[in-house]
């Protein structure tokens, strides 16, 4: 169709609605092809899951507390633009402002596949509004992201009894009598690790634990991938680490306004609409980069 438009076009026959077919045309060909290379790099073996994100306040105090507030939310807003539902496992809030960390999670398809470069620290510059001088703060804020595992694939994961610490706590905040007067609340301790999961979501203290431990094992099964681990005993409790020079993006709103990933060089202006979820362009360009140096490693 494009080719018979842009035919008659060079035939002489200029028409500026024919202009703007051919326009459209190529468009939507540009996106079309875009989201077939997009499909075509999330093929891993769990990218078509989805998947649970972690976030955890860093260095810089209450300003790291507010900006893991503010991330959350991107990741939020991100999902209920695509329509994917979510919600909050757990949440744990900041002695001023914000959060200390959070659990949410994305139950759709491909949300782990679009999701997983978001681990690393996300590094915010601006005006501290807690600091009465006014002056520029550095913040971060760590993420974790780990596919939402279906039955079979939890199976897969053998985790010893004798491995874990598992305490509980009253959840608080809303959920009635029982949340706030039982603990419900549950915090799992991967012990050889170090790695520790809580969930508060669910009503009763079972289900909290059911989904505690699913989150470990997603945690385990996907540190274990990357670090080529044959055993769950092999794997080493790497953090992400939320501090100087660690970060995979940094946000800046003071003195300009900038959003830009370090991996893939990605970037925008609209620091605003990034933080409002408009992260597509940021996913997509991470996922070519990782495709990228999987091919070069190979040649």
């Amino acid at each position: 169709d494009v080719q018979t438009v842009m035919g008659m076009v060079e035939d002489g026959e200029e028409d500026g609605e024919l202009l703007r077919e051919a326009k459209d045309m190529i468009q939507g060909m540009d996106r079309e092809l875009d989201e077939w290379e997009l499909q075509r790099m999330l093929s891993g073996k769990f990218d078509a899951m989805g998947c649970v994100v972690s976030i955890m306040s860093g260095a810089g105090g209450v300003d790291a507390m507010d900006w893991s507030a503010i991330i959350l939310r991107m990741y939020q807003r991100w999902a209920e633009r695509k329509g994917y539902p979510h919600r909050l496992l757990d949440s744990s809030e900041g002695d001023e402002a914000g959060i200390k960390s959070a659990t949410l999670e994305v139950n759709a398809p491909m949300a782990y596949g679009y999701l997983k470069g978001e681990k690393g620290a996300h590094r915010l510059v601006r005006i501290s509004p807690f600091n009465a001088l006014g002056k520029r703060q550095t913040s971060f804020a760590g993420v974790e992201v780990m596919p939402l595992l279906d039955e079979a694939s939890e199976g897969e994961v053998q985790v010893n009894d004798s491995d874990l610490d598992i305490t509980t706590m009253r959840a608080g905040g809303k959920g009635g009598q029982n949340v706030n007067k039982v603990e419900t609340a549950v915090r799992i301790v991967h012990k050889p690790t170090g790695i520790s999961v809580r969930c508060a979501e669910e009503r009763t203290q079972i289900n909290n634990k059911k989904r505690a431990m699913a989150i470990l094992k997603a945690k385990l099964l996907v540190i274990a991938e990357e670090q080529n681990a044959k055993m769950i005993s092999d794997i080493r409790g790497d953090q992400v680490s939320a501090d100087f020079g660690s970060q995979i993006r940094n946000y800046v709103m003071h003195p300009y306004k900038m959003v830009k990933d370090t991996r893939s060089a990605c970037e925008s202006t609209d620091v605003n609409a990034v933080l409002d979820g408009d992260l597509d362009v940021f996913l997509s360009s991470y996922l070519r980069h990782a495709s990228m140096e999987e091919e070069a490693d190979k040649a």
